[in-house]
């Protein structure tokens, strides 16, 4: 029976009634106009002066040609159109190469990697991909080919296009002499906070910090390969550090992003104990950490706070901890809770069991009324969107903050959206927040 979204109600869930891991039915989707996070076309981009081919039907390639031009990339983007003859006609393959190849052949100026974005169609037709990267690197010796791909199909089993794209990121490394004190911090749209607590101390003991986001050319690009350590903290990145672990030897430590106290200090004696470096002072990183909620929390006092999954990996952990600091936290947005989230999801259901989640893909959020009725902090672009609050945290993926440095940074940022209102609809609508910033 087809109904109108208006009358259908809201499927907010308490969390006390959530089922881990997924606490909606999943169906008809929707994506709500807040565009700030990064797509596969963003994170590509990272690898210093690659050229990324999507080969694809003409509908799909509108908004990855979109996106390309949105960051000022276009120089660094080309498209394959895949018609309905090339299924008819069999020659999937071979209109990849030849359409890959007359592109390069045209190129002012041949790059030193090209990452080839197969999509859905050459996967439902079983494309023979081992024969057009084989072929691909014959006819180009001198450039470096790797697999990449817009495959919706994907999202749902195995692993998502995203985590492909952050572990396909690393795979165009050829290896490097090793250098001591290094660390790659792999798999992450942005680079690591340099004034942040982590990067801070590493750099006291020596330590030099390795990110794709630190390289400006190709062959800087390359010397990632000799890092001593890896680590990432993302939950998506977790594929690529074991890329670089088999491939280079590299000893990688997960160490995901939190904002409990015990936690980042178990990571950080964890990550010390490995690089052979003292702690830190845990005593003080806590006080600025608490003197920082203090005031966000003087500054802000009972309002609502809402928070979306957009703006960190750890929804759940942010809320629980914001909630202990006696912030009024009413509501999380997010669509499926991860592993890392568990505990915090066990804790929450019973400290906290009246906060709400609710879905951000369900078709009915687009009809959801935006007047709270209260000012309401939002954290996040889409807890932005669905609140219509002008109080926001605009931020995506922590936005490089670790360690310590995600507590006490995201309470600075939430007192300054409380006190600074910002036009949430011009900014919301920018696609990928910051990427120009890796061109």
């Amino acid at each position: 029976m087809i109904r109108r979204l208006g009358s259908v109600p809201v499927k907010d869930v308490r969390i006390a009634d959530a089922a881990y891991p997924s606490p909606f039915r999943g169906g008809l989707e929707f994506s709500a106009p807040a565009r700030g996070t990064w797509n596969i076309v963003h994170t590509g981009m990272l690898v210093p002066e690659a050229h990324e081919i999507f080969v694809c039907a003409q509908g799909c390639l509108r908004g990855v040609v979109l996106t390309a031009a949105e960051m000022g990339a276009s120089e660094r983007f080309s498209t394959v159109a895949v018609r309905q003859n090339n299924v008819t006609d069999g020659d999937l393959e071979d209109s990849l190469i030849e359409g890959v190849s007359d592109i390069l052949e045209k190129l002012p100026k041949k790059p030193p990697a090209v990452l080839v974005y197969t999509s859905c169609i050459h996967h439902f037709m079983g494309a023979d991909l081992s024969h057009i990267y084989k072929t691909l690197r014959a006819r180009f010796p001198e450039i470096d080919f790797t697999d990449c791909y817009m495959n919706p199909i994907m999202r749902k089993s195995g692993l998502t296009p995203d985590q492909l794209m952050r572990r396909q990121l690393y795979s165009l490394l050829h290896g490097a002499p090793k250098r001591d004190k290094t660390v790659l911090i792999a798999g992450n749209d942005f680079q690591t906070d340099d004034d942040g607590d982590f990067v801070s101390h590493l750099r006291q003991y020596g330590w030099e910090i390795y990110e794709i986001q630190r390289t400006k050319t190709y062959a800087e690009y390359q010397t990632l390969a000799g890092a001593t350590l890896c680590l990432t903290n993302q939950p998506a990145a977790f594929p690529g550090g074991e890329l670089l672990k088999s491939r280079f030897g590299m000893p990688h430590l997960h160490l995901p992003l939190s904002y409990d106290y015990e936690e980042i200090e178990t990571h950080y004696r964890t990550f010390c104990d490995a690089a052979g470096i003292p702690y830190p002072d845990f005593a003080a990183l806590t006080e600025r950490c608490e003197d920082a909620l203090d005031a966000a929390k003087q500054a802000i006092g009972d309002a609502p706070v809402e928070i979306d999954y957009t703006v960190t990996s750890r929804p759940l952990s942010l809320a629980r901890m914001l909630l202990s600091h006696g912030f009024r936290v009413t509501r999380v947005y997010l669509d499926g809770i991860s592993g890392e989230e568990q505990a915090d999801f066990d804790a929450l259901q019973e400290s906290a069991p009246d906060l709400l989640l609710s879905p951000t893909v369900d078709p009915v959020m687009r009809v959801r009324p935006r007047e709270t009725g209260e000012m309401t902090l939002a954290v996040g672009q889409k807890a932005a969107y669905f609140t219509g609050s002008d109080r926001f945290v605009n931020l995506v993926e922590n936005g490089g903050l670790y360690g310590f440095a995600a507590v006490y940074g995201m309470a600075d940022l939430m007192r300054d959206a409380w006190q600074t209102p910002k036009d949430a609809r011009s900014l919301i609508q920018i696609k990928g927040m910051g990427c120009s910033s890796c061109l």
